[in-house]
């Protein structure tokens, strides 16, 4: 079946001109049918179309928050970080839909198992703050020996900014007087990403 005809099934009915399939074609034609776009649309979003209120509205938004989380659950299931896209496997289904920055830190053991993912900031669009003990606290109360620091960016530009170099370089300082090996920042973008480590810059 088609998109059109899946997210039909979902809203059950279309309106007095138009059947539920031809209505959601219109709805993937003003997105350019790309469902990642569709991802971020909000009730007020779908409340152009006529036919299209808040329940039929949110039961798409749940459905695609389902996928969503069915896809970071499949990247769960590889607890083992062994390069930049397998960190980028797991972060890109947090941070594809977020239209403002977020700071993150993956800690690691030494086989580099995942211990744990945690939210360190929330800035605006164009950037964010992390404050860099916060992060060797959070290192060394789940006795981390090996973290990834990664964050979004919303534009769409995945090139690090200045203050992304300059930040990356105080972690990289701080985490190895504490014997912490910093393996990577990784920035996110919806569908691409940068690597510190790749571009060998840590």
């Amino acid at each position: 079946m088609s998109d059109a005809e899946l997210l039909a099934i979902l809203i059950g009915s279309g309106n007095t001109d138009e059947s539920a399939v031809e209505l959601m074609r219109r709805v993937l034609c003003a997105c350019d049918n790309n469902l990642n776009t569709l991802a971020k649309w909000k009730v007020r979003d779908y409340s152009q179309f006529k036919g299209m209120g808040p329940a039929k509205s949110i039961t798409i938004m749940a459905a695609l928050e389902l996928g969503k989380r069915r896809k970071l659950q499949e990247t769960k299931e590889r607890l083992r970080i062994a390069c930049s896209q397998d960190i980028y496997q797991l972060f890109q289904p947090l941070m594809c839909d977020l239209d403002q920055e977020e700071f993150w830190i993956l800690l690691l053991n030494q086989a580099g198992r995942v211990i744990d993912k945690v939210r360190i900031s929330t800035g605006g669009i164009d950037g964010t703050y992390a404050d860099v003990r916060t992060i060797l606290r959070e290192a060394l109360m789940q006795r981390a020996t090996q973290l990834a620091a990664v964050h979004n960016h919303p534009s769409g530009n995945a090139s690090p900014s200045q203050a992304d170099r300059v930040l990356t370089e105080h972690i990289h300082k701080a985490t190895e007087t504490m014997n912490i090996h910093l393996i990577d920042h990784v920035i996110v973008c919806e569908e691409k990403y940068y690597s510190f480590a790749d571009e060998g810059l840590i």
